[in-house]
């Protein structure tokens, strides 16, 4: 167990207009490396500031480039290379996330005893899981299973050369830049682990359909722009999800609802016993990981009906694509 984790290790925390969200994840960060960075990407409500004040490095970013995750971690490494450039491991960490005492010394720890392994994430569960039936979605979401891993969320802690090695993030991948980030790190021989150990606190702060909705578009975004970039390898990576989201979000109900008038109907009652069907098998995937019969409903209900709004966001990146414009964020939740 490293005694002094300070010493090895810098922490970039990224954020937009978190508020208090950010104040709470600053307390757990400051103090505990040789260096913590803050990267703003356009606060208006004094995040840059506020981070500033409690010691942190700040790095406001450029608006006159896209914003997106990756780019603003990519700059805060590059922070941290200015400032301290010896530091061995690297901890991402989201502004609406807050870093569980005692993670950074097992996850060095977990590197340490593990020469193959470039990146370890811990658990993170939602600090207000009863808020609302969106953040409980999240804090289901979160449930990983311990051991190696395809991807990490963004929240992880990396090893500087390997970081360095591959290039960081894509910085036009506007969502799932984790995924596509882990999938480099893989092709060059390194695992990624999943530690039994609580890494981070998330609030979500998802109250309303809306939000809901926008996330699970940005969703479908990421399918569509991941498999765009590396669907055609071996892994197909994302390939699956983008087909069905095709299928589910616009094939199947085109198909039942052309067909309605010369089946009287019952091309839409066979379309909804496949939806049926669709929820059945998700729902069993749910109770054989051990959720409550509740929490394996309410996600496979909404895994069902997500493939609508995931549908609207692979159809706005191939348009985007097609138009030759840039990738814009899309964000989800308030500001508050």
């Amino acid at each position: 167990m490293v005694s002094d984790p300070s010493q090895r290790i810098a922490i970039v925390v990224i954020g937009r207009n978190e508020g208090e969200r950010l104040k709470s994840c600053l307390r757990t960060v400051v103090g505990c490396a040789r260096t913590v960075v803050y990267v703003d990407s356009g606060s208006t409500d004094g995040s840059p500031q506020y981070a500033g004040s409690v010691g942190c490095r700040v790095v406001a970013l450029d608006p006159a480039r896209p914003f997106s995750a990756a780019r603003a971690r990519n700059e805060g490494f590059d922070c941290v290379l200015e400032h301290a450039p010896d530091a061995k491991y690297i901890q991402f960490l989201d502004g609406d996330c807050d870093l569980m005492e005692g993670w950074l010394e097992q996850g060095i720890a977990a590197l340490d005893a593990r020469a193959d392994v470039a990146i370890v994430c811990g658990l993170v569960r939602e600090l207000y899981p009863t808020a609302s039936i969106y953040n409980r979605l999240c804090d289901l979401e979160w449930r990983q299973p311990v051991g190696e891993i395809r991807t990490s969320g963004g929240r992880f802690m990396v090893r500087a050369e390997v970081f360095r090695a591959v290039g960081g993030f894509r910085s036009e991948v506007i969502a799932a830049e984790d995924d596509e980030f882990c999938i480099r790190v893989r092709a060059q021989g390194w695992k990624i682990l999943q530690v039994d150990a609580e890494m981070a606190r998330h609030d979500a702060a998802m109250m309303h359909f809306g939000a809901w909705w926008r996330r699970a578009r940005r969703t479908g975004h990421a399918y569509a722009q991941v498999a765009a970039l590396h669907g055609g390898n071996d892994e197909r990576y994302f390939a699956h999800d983008r087909r069905k989201i095709w299928f589910w979000g616009l094939i199947l109900p085109l198909l039942a609802l052309a067909a309605a008038p010369f089946t009287y109907g019952l091309s839409l009652a066979a379309a909804l016993v496949a939806y049926t069907m669709q929820f059945v098998r998700i729902y069993g995937h749910g109770r054989q990981r051990g959720w409550q019969a509740s929490d394996a409903a309410l996600h496979s209900f909404f895994v069902v009906i997500s493939r609508m709004p995931a549908l609207q966001g692979v159809i706005a990146y191939h348009w985007r694509r097609w138009r030759g414009g840039g990738l814009k964020i899309i964000e989800y939740k308030g500001n508050s």
